[in-house]
């Protein structure tokens, strides 16, 4: 049976929950997600526990707070002003906290997420730039459908 290595490409089916028990990720009632192992698809921390399993594993671990995606970061929480918000996106946009936004990368070929967190009378938006799931415990279940 087939066995989870570095460069592998996997099928498999995955849930990321955080410590309240919300699934911050759950492709089980979906179609499975493939990936080649590596590639930055998920963090190294849990491309780590894959791992040596082998094909049609079903297990469930847990991770200790931070490891899974780092520790919170507090210079990943930056103040933004409304002007540079209108140039990236729409002027009539309005933000709340808890709002997610996209943004361009530098090279303008992809996009990272920031959470806000805060919005100023004057517009100025603090947004969260760490992973949602930093610096938290995480419980990771997987299903290995394939291995290649």
């Amino acid at each position: 049976m087939p066995v989870v290595q570095p460069g592998s490409f996997l099928t498999l089916h995955y849930r990321l929950s955080g410590p309240d028990g919300t699934a911050f990720i759950d492709t089980f009632a979906a179609q499975p997600a493939t990936l080649s192992l590596g590639a930055g698809e998920l963090s190294p921390a849990l491309e780590q526990r894959l791992l040596g399993l082998a094909e049609g594993t079903h297990t469930v671990i847990d991770l200790p707070a931070g490891e899974a995606f780092g520790e919170r970061q507090p210079d990943m929480q930056q103040w933004v002003a409304r002007k540079l918000l209108d140039a990236l996106g729409d002027p009539h946009e309005r933000y709340a906290p808890g709002d997610v936004v996209q943004f361009p990368t530098p090279d303008g070929r992809g996009s990272y997420a920031g959470l806000v967190r805060e919005v100023r009378d004057d517009g100025a938006v603090l947004f969260d730039f760490n992973h949602p799931l930093a610096g938290q415990p995480v419980r990771f279940e997987v299903h290995i459908i394939g291995v290649l």
